[in-house]
C-alpha cells in the first residue's frame, strides 16, 4: 500500500485486498470516474448505485448488487472517512451495537506516468467479528472488488481514448 497515504496497517486475516489494475489513462480521469457516484450504474458491477457529497463524516448510500444472490440488490450506508484528490477515497461502516460489523474500504489510486495509474482497493473488517466477517463475505468481497477494478480500468481507458480523439 502507499505508505504516504496515511492508511493503517490492517490485518491481512480480515482484509479483503482487490488486484491492482494498471490503467492507460492519467489518475485525474479514474478519480472523475469514481466521484461521479450519478453515474455508477453505468459501469459498476458491484456498486450500481451511489448517493453522497463525498465531504468527510457524510453518508454514502449504495445500492450493491448482491453476490449471494444473484439478481437482488442490498442498500448499504457507509461514511467518507478519508479523500485526496487523485489518490485516495474512503468509507466506513462504524461499530454499533445493533450492526457491530465495522468495516473500512479504501480505493487507491497510484499515478504512474501522466496518462497511466494503478488502482486497488481494500476492505477491512474489524472488532471480534472480523474474522467472521472474512469467513462469509471475503470471497464474493474479493470477487466484486476485482469486478470493480477491472470495470474502472475499462470506463476511464474508454474516456481517455474518446478524449485523446475528440482533441
Amino acid at each position: 500500500m502507499s505508505d504516504d497515504l496515511g492508511l493503517p496497517d490492517y490485518p491481512a486475516d480480515t482484509t479483503v485486498r482487490s488486484e491492482t489494475v494498471t490503467i492507460d489513462a492519467p489518475a485525474s480521469i479514474v478519480w472523475e470516474v469514481l466521484t461521479d457516484l450519478p453515474n455508477y450504474g453505468k459501469w459498476n458491477p458491484f456498486c450500481i448505485g451511489a448517493e453522497s457529497t463525498l465531504e468527510i463524516g457524510d453518508p454514502i448510500h449504495m445500492t450493491l448488487l448482491n453476490y449471494t444472490m444473484p439478481g437482488q440488490t442490498a442498500p448499504n450506508v457507509e461514511y467518507v472517512c478519508a479523500k485526496i484528490p487523485e489518490r485516495l477515497i474512503s468509507w466506513e461502516l462504524l461499530d454499533n451495537p445493533i450492526w457491530p460489523y465495522p468495516a473500512r474500504r479504501d480505493q487507491i489510486i497510484e499515478a504512474d506516468g501522466p496518462e497511466r495509474c494503478r488502482y486497488w482497493s481494500t476492505d477491512a473488517f474489524f472488532g471480534e467479528n472480523g474474522i467472521h466477517v472474512m469467513r462469509f463475505c471475503g470471497p464474493w468481497v474479493k470477487r466484486a472488488f476485482d469486478d470493480t477494478a477491472r470495470a474502472l480500468k475499462a470506463r476511464a481507458e474508454a474516456i481517455h481514448a474518446a478524449r485523446k480523439a475528440a482533441a
